[in-house]
């Protein structure tokens, strides 16, 4: 039995679909009774805060999804993503859990900011925790196109701090096919992948590849790291986060994204889709979203 976490998250819905279609044992852990009966599969209510709904959620599974939302954008002290996953670790091995397929980020590291620091402390714990593990290192979302804030300006146009670096956007459903495959098979214990879109774009690529798919021109809008972070403090953010989005922002601009792997093929058998596939696939909620940032 597998356990998805991060169940109505964009990594979570296509594997929840993709387990339901192979007909896999699996459940659901939601915060949302609701959110989990649109899933259309077996669902538990719990919450990586509250130990009891964990070790419920944990009885008969002998796989788990560890994902959850992101790093926060806390004034100082501990990411709390850092707590909540390490007591999702601690259940799973309570519960006899034999193997965890984590999703991580790309260029985890000691001391990093924000997620790359975060998800480290988290992989060190949980290669320590005695349980087998998986660990996944996506590139840049391409669902970020639709669900990320602060993506388009209020004008319309593709915001972004990058400079010419580009950006092997990988798409969340394969993604969620690596971990279906991990997770229902015997593959990659104890590896570590790095998952990534079969090329690199640099935000003014996806300026043109958008107005290709709305028939119309988006504009690419560059802001400095500095420029960045100064937005995001004067919408009220902690100083702190703002800086390490700008440090994460120079790490970008300086090609630490830029590079593609074969993990995608060899882990699923097929190749990665591109961003024009996402786009075309997607055009619906990529013409909502940015209506709903131009309002």
């Amino acid at each position: 039995m597998i356990l998805v976490t991060g169940a109505t998250g964009s990594i979570g819905t296509h594997l929840v679909r993709l387990l339901l279609d192979r007909d896999v044992p699996f459940r659901a852990l939601v915060r949302d009774a609701a959110k989990g009966r649109a899933l259309g599969c077996d669902y538990v209510v719990g919450d990586f805060a509250d130990p009891g709904s964990l070790a419920s959620a944990m009885t008969g599974v002998d796989r788990l999804l560890l994902n959850s939302t992101g790093a926060e954008p806390v004034a100082d002290g501990e990411q709390p993503m850092i707590r909540l996953q390490r007591a999702a670790i601690d259940a799973a091995r309570a519960a006899g859990v034999g193997r965890v397929v984590k999703v991580s980020v790309w260029h985890a590291h000691q001391g990093g900011p924000l997620a790359e620091g975060a998800h480290w402390e988290i992989e060190r714990y949980l290669k320590a925790s005695g349980l087998g593990w998986t660990i996944l290192q996506p590139s840049g979302f391409m669902q970020n196109f639709i669900t990320g804030a602060g993506t388009f300006t209020a004008e319309g146009g593709i915001a972004g701090a990058y400079g010419d670096a580009g950006v092997s956007y990988v798409d969340c459903r394969d993604i969620a096919a690596c971990a279906a495959a991990l997770l229902s098979g015997t593959a990659g214990l104890g590896e570590t992948y790095v998952l990534t879109g079969p090329q690199a774009l640099t935000h003014a690529d996806v300026a043109r590849e958008i107005s290709t798919v709305l028939g119309r021109s988006v504009a690419h809008v560059e802001l400095s790291p500095d420029e960045m972070a100064a937005s995001l403090r004067a919408q009220g953010l902690p100083a702190g986060f703002a800086d390490d989005i700008a440090e994460l922002c120079r790490e970008v601009a300086a090609g630490s994204l830029e590079a593609t792997t074969t993990a995608v093929r060899e882990l699923t058998g097929r190749e990665p889709r591109t961003f024009a596939r996402f786009l075309a696939d997607n055009a619906d909620a990529l013409r909502a979203g940015l209506l709903a940032a131009t309002r």
